[in-house]
């Protein structure tokens, strides 16, 4: 397994693909499947049959997985895509911004 430099929590944009542009924040990360679930990107509607939970049923919207390497972190200071280094600060590993050198 590879390691993901995208944790939940963090503002992403997406770089590639049919919903390049838009910019959300990581729900989940699947990590068995190098994908990530982020907030408002990536819609598609399913069908959901009447249960005792959603009494109604019919069509509902709900964001559906996009692969890591389709979305770039967002560096808070700069407000632009940036990529992601460790650094080691006395016994911790800190995640840094390589454009501003921050720590995320």
């Amino acid at each position: 397994m590879t390691k993901l430099k995208i944790k939940t929590g963090d503002n992403v944009r997406v770089i590639a693909g049919d919903h390049k542009g838009s910019e959300g924040k990581v729900l989940r990360v699947l990590r068995d499947k190098n994908k990530a679930i982020v907030e408002g990107v990536n819609m598609v509607s399913k069908h959901v049959k009447p249960s005792a939970t959603n009494p109604q049923g019919g069509i509902v919207k709900k964001e559906a997985a996009i692969h890591i390497s389709n979305i770039a972190l967002i560096d808070t200071k700069t407000n632009s895509v940036t990529k992601v280094a460790y650094k080691v600060e006395g016994d911790k590993k800190v995640r840094v911004s390589k454009k501003s050198n921050q720590a995320l």
